[in-house]
């Protein structure tokens, strides 16, 4: 799926075609959430404890995770159109599904690639679905890349961690330092990226 947004009124239709996405990711979410239930109920009626614990910390993971994502594609796309309603001509691609190595895993999410001109900055995010896509190091519930072409000592890679109660994004410095990852740091990136 492709949108290209060369005027400031097109504003509405990138929100609409984005959300269209969004509900695609929902719709695929969702029927793996009942999956996880069926198999959940299942495995409690069986007599199966720990599967039917362990299936309800994974649907309550998943539910952090996409929210998180959600969280992190929809604050992108405000920007980009706080942009665009400024008169900046930016293109907006988008792929979902998306699959993408991360360390040692292979995450499953999407991909949203912003270009002006000869610049361009991509926002892909995810996390393993199946057992054969790895795991995801440090207790990371998902990750997330950021891209500039041409300008690489700006990129970052993300993780979606627990702090306490709360599930935080976090840029990775290095396999031991991380620092928060907010909506600022998303504005100062797209600043990056706009010149």
């Amino acid at each position: 799926m492709c949108w290209y947004v060369f005027e400031n009124n097109t504003t509405k239709l990138l929100f609409k075609a984005f959300g269209f996405m969004l509900k695609l990711m929902n719709e695929l979410d969702e029927v793996w959430a009942r999956k996880l239930s069926e198999a959940r109920l299942k495995a409690q009626t069986s007599g199966s404890v720990d599967v039917a614990e362990y299936l309800a910390l994974k649907a309550t993971n998943d539910l952090i995770r996409q929210t998180s994502v959600e969280w992190l594609f929809g604050s992108t796309l405000e920007i980009a159109s706080d942009a665009i309603r400024r008169g900046t001509n930016i293109t907006i691609e988008n792929e979902h599904p998306h699959r993408f190595a991360f360390e040692n895993a292979t995450l499953a999410g999407s991909l949203v690639r912003f270009r002006q001109g000869v610049r361009c900055v991509s926002l892909e995010a995810g996390w393993t679905r199946t057992p054969n896509d790895g795991f995801m190091r440090g207790g990371a519930l998902a990750a997330a890349r950021i891209v500039h072409f041409g300008i690489s000592k700006h990129n970052a890679q993300l993780l979606l961690l627990r702090t306490g109660d709360a599930p935080n994004w976090f840029t990775a410095l290095d396999e031991n330092r991380r620092v928060l990852f907010n909506a600022i740091e998303l504005q100062r990136h797209f600043r990056v990226f706009l010149g």
